[in-house]
């Protein structure tokens, strides 16, 4: 069933979760419905609960992790859920009765126990839940708009209430992976009515975006199955960016109406029941809150206002080809692609580790992306190319049974018992995962790695928390392995790890890319190189939309090379998906530099 857009703010739920693959649309999506609700007298509040995210720029307003009004939308407010903040007020909230009680010393002990990744984690949920599952943290406002972060993260942040409130359920210790668990006990409830009230098909709709892309699809119709297990079943599918060519002589906009149309005709039978939302592709960025009160508005009916002027010639850009050849000289180590989520970052690293193979090089091709889809990227096996990802159950339970055999070997049957009950925590995932991470890069020492990471909030966290991992490995486990040891200093090696920051040429992948490079250099990381990627200013595309969408692209590809990045190479769209040996290797024959 097709519904119109304004069906969206037509008699909504109190709660909407937009959802799906990076990339799809979700932040503009969830900003433009929220303004549409202010503006029908909605009392509304928007919430991201991504860690990368881009709602300031999008609203063009500063945000905090308070609720603040959005200029020119009476009635609209919104917030960042801020990990670190919430962080330093969640061990602020257990150390502050002990202060003067007990010893600094002790005070210390505390506050290093606290400064963990499963810290950073529960105290951005507990936010999270607060919004949820306390009726008085919202009770001023009609509806609560969430633009979450990118699918693996957010099924795992949609997962955490029922893990939680079971582990809180079935530990006897009164102790966890964060101490002493009365902390979280005082949660419960909050916990419980979060699981209830997401499971509220009356209070609750989840919006999964996607774009008519057989990956993104893909996603989501995974998406769609996790969350009915969870009993959360109120979906509607919104399909963003469908693109009908305007000029039919055009190959490329002939291509990429087809390959659009391909990928709906193969939507899986289940997500292509759900009642759907369709939104076209549009000729410019949805930035401003003009921009977005449009998409809902007459704005949306009028004739498109393309600019014909032109920016200018292009500054000196690479070819990826240069860039592997640059890498090749090396003969090992690792490469990992970064960026916000939809940049193309899995097909880069696709690309890359194809072309490494083909010139005789050994290669591991994996990723840390919970949503990740390598296997399907390579297509077919290539020669030299191994391709994997790092699974976190498969991990969690290899990483549990080296801990029992380890710490608890010499332990008696209680202590056993204890042991496997702290192993129950929700946490356990997160650290196995960073063990992999670690012994993945390992690899590079003899061969080629390349990783594909997850989006940049959730690669940044995981980045962050190397040394605070250090000493959870060290309290689980006999002895600490040499990969996590050596896993800091070889990510700051710049001869042993290349960091490629791919992004695509639009303010906010833009700049949230260079937000990520900002946070690299504060861990001691510099990136490599940057890959803008999906581009249509070389196009030469007589589309009206694809020629004004590739003008547009001119200033934020002249921002990166001026200010951002000494290695630059341009990825043009393609006219066949870049899925498989030969599609890949397409992505290396970029025509040269032009004015546009």
């Amino acid at each position: 069933m097709i519904l119109p857009l304004a069906e969206l703010v037509r008699e909504p739920s109190r709660f909407l979760f937009f959802t799906g693959k990076g990339g799809v649309g979700k932040t503009s999506l969830a900003c433009a419905t929220a303004v549409a609700l202010a503006d029908a007298g909605k009392a509304v509040l928007l919430v991201s609960t991504d860690p990368a995210s881009n709602l300031d720029e999008v609203l063009g307003q500063k945000l905090t992790n308070q609720p603040t009004g959005v200029p020119g939308v009476p009635r609209l407010w919104a917030l960042n859920i801020d990990p670190e903040e919430a962080a330093r007020a969640y061990r602020e909230k257990l150390v502050e009765p002990y202060r003067g009680v007990l010893p600094d010393a002790a005070l210390r002990s505390m506050e290093e126990q606290l400064s963990g990744a499963c810290t950073l984690e529960i105290a951005a949920f507990d936010e999270f839940t607060k919004l949820l599952g306390e009726p008085a943290a919202t009770a001023s406002f009609d509806h609560v708009v969430f633009d979450t972060a990118p699918t693996g993260h957010t099924l795992r942040l949609l997962r955490l209430p029922g893990a939680w409130t079971g582990f809180i359920q079935t530990n006897t210790t009164g102790n966890s992976c964060l101490g002493p668990l009365a902390g979280l006990q005082a949660q419960q409830r909050v916990y419980e009515a979060s699981v209830a009230v997401l499971a509220d098909a009356k209070r609750t709709t989840l919006l999964l975006v996607s774009r008519p892309q057989a990956a993104a699809l893909r996603e989501a119709d995974r998406t769609r199955g996790e969350l009915a297990a969870l009993g959360m079943n109120n979906q509607r599918l919104i399909l963003n960016s469908v693109f009908q060519a305007q000029e039919r002589s055009d190959a490329l906009a002939n291509a990429l109406e087809q390959r659009g149309t391909s990928a709906l005709a193969q939507m899986p039978a289940p997500l292509a029941a759900l009642p759907t939302i369709k939104v076209p592709l549009l000729s410019h960025n949805l930035v401003g809150v003009e921009a977005l009160r449009a998409l809902y508005g007459d704005g949306a009916k009028r004739p498109l206002q393309i600019s014909t002027e032109s920016n200018g010639e292009l500054p000196p850009l690479q070819t990826l080809a240069a860039l592997v050849d640059d890498l090749a000289k090396a003969g090992r180590g690792v490469v990992m692609t970064m960026g916000k989520g939809g940049v193309g970052k899995t097909t880069i690293a696709a690309a890359i580790a194809a072309e490494l193979a083909h010139r005789g090089f050994k290669v591991h091709l994996s990723t840390t992306d919970p949503a990740a889809h390598v296997a399907a990227v390579t297509g077919e096996q290539i020669p030299g190319l191994r391709v994997s990802r790092i699974d976190p159950a498969a991990e969690t339970r290899a990483y549990v049974e080296q801990v029992m055999s380890t710490a608890g070997r010499n332990l008696d049957a209680n202590g056993r018992a204890l042991l496997e009950e702290d192993l129950r925590s929700p946490c356990t995932e997160e650290v196995a995962v960073f063990r992999a991470f670690a012994r993945t890069v390992a690899e590079g020492k003899d061969s080629f790695v390349v990783l594909d990471t997850a989006p940049t909030g959730h690669t940044i966290l995981l980045l962050d928390a190397t040394e605070a991992y250090h000493r959870e490995v060290a309290r689980n486990a006999s002895n600490m392995p040499e990969e996590v040891c050596e896993l800091l200093p070889r990510l700051r090696d710049s001869d042993f790890t290349r960091i490629v920051v791919v992004t695509v040429p639009e303010p906010t992948p833009v700049h949230e890319a260079a937000a990520l490079q900002s946070d690299l250099r504060r861990a001691g990381i510099e990136p490599w190189a940057w890959v803008i990627n999906q581009s249509f200013v070389r196009s030469e595309t007589a589309d009206p939309i694809l020629a004004a969408r590739g003008r547009g692209e001119v200033p934020f590809i002249k921002e990166v090379v001026a200010s951002l990045s000494r290695r630059t190479a341009l990825v043009p769209w393609l006219k066949d998906e870049p899925v498989g040996s030969a599609n890949l290797h397409r992505i290396f024959e970029t025509p040269s530099n032009h004015s546009v």
